[in-house]
């Protein structure tokens, strides 16, 4: 595929992508495996379901399927705990505070786009004082990703072209909700990516296997 000039915006991912959240969660997974009696679980194990989200995890602790009577409620419980561990070993993952830094160097504005719920994402920012133009979570949403709403809604926010823009993801939804919005589309692949799973199925455009490949994909574009 032809490579598209260089963009207006880039849009991030979340959990996987900008931010390694994974840490937070495992603390969050073993304590309450361990309080069930079940044994603990290796962190990589953890680590690969953070993109799938709390049902995911919900499952992975309570070892239930979703259509147990008391699904919700452990959501919920595991939900409420992670909201108390919060950045406690959240962190960009490794080049990304300098290649944001780039970015506004360039004139290239930057923004998230993520399922996670806003209650978790705001005061997850706050604390480690990351600061975007723009912030679209699930719940601002009649539909989250993979339908592009949030990339039209964030582009707007913007005040640029969804096809202008960029949108970096670590997971096969992400890189759907680009395509659909008309976005240039890059797998990242340091992200929470499942053994079974093969992103080179996804139909990106490109993939990065660490943030500075993206100043990489920017520099062989036209201005």
């Amino acid at each position: 595929m032809t490579t598209p000039r260089r963009p207006s915006a880039i849009l991030f991912d979340l959990d996987g992508t900008l931010v390694d959240t994974a840490p937070d969660f495992f603390g969050v997974v073993n304590s309450m495996r361990e309080e069930l009696g079940k044994p603990v679980l290796a962190n990589d194990v953890i680590r690969k379901q953070v993109s799938n989200g709390g049902a995911a995890l919900t499952e992975l602790t309570w070892e239930v399927e979703r259509d147990h009577p008391q699904f919700m409620d452990y959501r919920n419980r595991l939900l409420d705990r992670y909201g108390d561990h919060l950045a406690t070993g959240s962190a960009y993952f490794e080049g990304f505070e300098q290649v944001l830094d780039d970015l506004g160097s360039l004139g290239i504005q930057w923004a998230i786009v993520t399922n996670k719920p806003r209650r978790f994402a705001e005061p997850l920012l706050q604390k480690l004082n990351i600061e975007t133009a723009s912030l679209i979570c699930a719940d601002d949403l009649a539909q989250a990703k993979p339908h592009p709403e949030g990339l039209f809604k964030c582009a707007a926010e913007l005040n640029v072209d969804a096809g202008d823009c960029w949108y970096v993801g670590d997971h096969i939804r992400d890189i759907e909700a680009g395509k659909a919005a008309g976005m240039y589309s890059i797998a990242a692949l340091f992200g929470y990516i499942e053994d079974d799973d093969d992103p080179a199925q996804w139909g990106a455009d490109a993939s990065i296997d660490n943030p500075y490949q993206l100043l990489d994909l920017l520099a062989a574009k036209q201005p």
